[in-house]
């Protein structure tokens, strides 16, 4: 996964944003399962009339049913087709895509851009209402019912314990030869004026389930089945507690990706490429 376009080529930014509900996560899956990247590159097909598919790079898969507001991705395109189609492109696709997934900006990246590992953070949030009527009808795709009454200020209270560089083990989903260890920039929680608490998870990245475990484990410091400390000592222990609930995707969505300065993305990449360990870990 090259940090710069192969010769002939343009690596060009896009900007977009999807709903979740019917997509069966960002990755292209088996024939029949509909997926976010799928689609976007069906639509690149279509309207630039290539034979061949030009595969995205994405700055943060997203799982089944898990929302987009400010995803980025980026393609490689031959330079004759870029030339041809830049000016038309963001319309086209428009017209080509399903109605729930929109890209709002079609850019030549900056040299050293990847849409992946050029990304210095990524931001998230998750909104639950505790209102005993339920959710609002308007917003039920992206909104979690919790049916017990939450204390905001243990929520954040059990929140600060989990801010750093630390392994996360015991909130991912492990995947062969991938490190679990993220640094958790932010995590607050708000409850808005329309009641509805927000959770903002900000991190350099995540693995795979992590937000909606810490939303989970937090949410039951909320409702009192747990007290303030139990999420921090769940991180300290390092693995798997079944306790700990994977809360459902459609509460969850993408709201920003962050990238530095554009002379500073290749070195970022670079970076980013480095398999991390804790201060203090090593084979001896």
């Amino acid at each position: 996964m090259s940090d710069e376009a192969e010769p002939g080529f343009v690596r060009v930014r896009l900007d977009l944003s999807y709903d979740g509900k019917d997509f069966s996560g960002w990755a292209k899956q088996r024939e029949g399962r509909r997926t976010v990247q799928g689609e976007i590159e069906t639509a690149l097909r279509t309207v630039t009339r290539s034979r061949e598919t030009y595969e995205l790079t994405v700055a943060g898969r997203t799982d089944s049913g898990v929302h987009a507001r400010g995803q980025v991705a980026h393609v490689d395109l031959p330079e004759d087709v870029w030339a041809e189609h830049q000016d038309k492109l963001l319309r086209r696709l428009a017209g080509r895509l399903p109605h729930d997934v929109r890209v709002w900006k079609v850019a030549e990246a900056p040299a050293g851009f990847n849409a992946r590992f050029s990304a210095v953070w990524r931001r998230y949030a998750y909104r639950v209402t505790d209102h005993p009527g339920g959710v609002d009808p308007l917003l039920r795709g992206h909104v979690l019912w919790h049916d017990w009454p939450l204390d905001l200020d243990a929520m954040n209270a059990a929140a600060e314990r989990l801010i750093g560089e630390h392994d996360f083990a015991a909130y991912c989903k492990r995947r062969e030869g991938a490190t679990t260890i993220r640094t958790l920039q932010e995590l607050r929680w708000e409850r808005r004026q329309d009641g509805i608490l927000q959770a903002t998870v900000r991190a350099d990245a995540f693995c795979h389930n992590m937000v909606r475990s810490l939303v989970g484990a937090m949410l039951f410091v909320g409702d009192g089945h747990r007290p303030v400390e139990w999420p921090g000592k769940v991180l300290a222990a390092g693995v798997r507690d079944s306790a700990v609930h994977v809360v459902r995707p459609h509460g969850l969505t993408l709201e920003e990706v962050g990238y530095p300065a554009d002379e500073l993305l290749a070195a970022r990449s670079k970076e980013a490429r480095n398999k991390r360990t804790l201060p203090g870990a090593g084979c001896c």
